[in-house]
C-alpha cells in the first residue's frame, strides 16, 4: 500500500474512533487498538497498558453520569517508508456530554503499526495544555 493510502486508512479509523467514544462503543474502540497499546493520559501521564486496560477505563468513563466525548483532530499522519508504521500528531478536546461545555484540551501523538492488514494503534501520549 502506498504512504497516502495509509495516510487515508488511519485518518478513516481515528474518525471511527471519535465516534466509537462520542457513542460509548466498547467493540469498535476494541478494534482500533492493538493488543499491548499504550497510552499515556494527558493530566496525570497514568499509563494505560494494553488493550483489556484501556477497555475498561473506557467503560469506566462511559458509566460516569458526568461523562466527557473526546475528540482527537490530526493534524499530520507521517506514513513510515519502511517500516509498516506512522505517526499521528494532532490536537485533542473533551467536553463534558450533556452540556458540551469544554473540560480540557491539548496536544497528542499516536504511533500506528499495520498488523495483520489493519492499521491499530499501538501508543498514544497527550498532554493537557487547556
Amino acid at each position: 500500500m502506498n504512504q497516502s493510502g495509509a495516510e487515508l486508512i488511519i485518518r478513516t479509523r481515528r474518525a471511527a474512533f471519535n465516534r466509537a467514544i462520542a457513542d460509548g462503543d466498547i467493540a469498535a474502540i476494541a478494534q482500533v487498538l492493538g493488543r499491548d497499546v499504550v497510552m499515556v493520559t494527558g493530566s496525570d501521564s497514568a499509563v494505560v497498558s494494553g488493550r483489556n486496560a484501556q477497555l475498561k477505563v473506557w467503560k469506566r468513563e462511559f458509566a460516569s453520569p458526568a461523562r466527557a466525548i473526546y475528540t482527537r483532530t490530526p493534524v499530520r499522519v507521517t506514513v513510515s517508508r519502511v517500516e509498516p508504521v506512522a505517526l499521528e500528531q494532532g490536537h485533542w478536546q473533551g467536553v463534558e456530554a450533556r452540556s458540551g461545555k469544554s473540560l480540557a484540551a491539548g496536544d497528542y501523538v499516536a504511533k500506528w503499526r499495520e498488523v495483520l492488514g489493519e492499521w491499530v494503534i499501538v501508543a498514544e501520549v497527550y498532554a493537557t495544555l487547556g
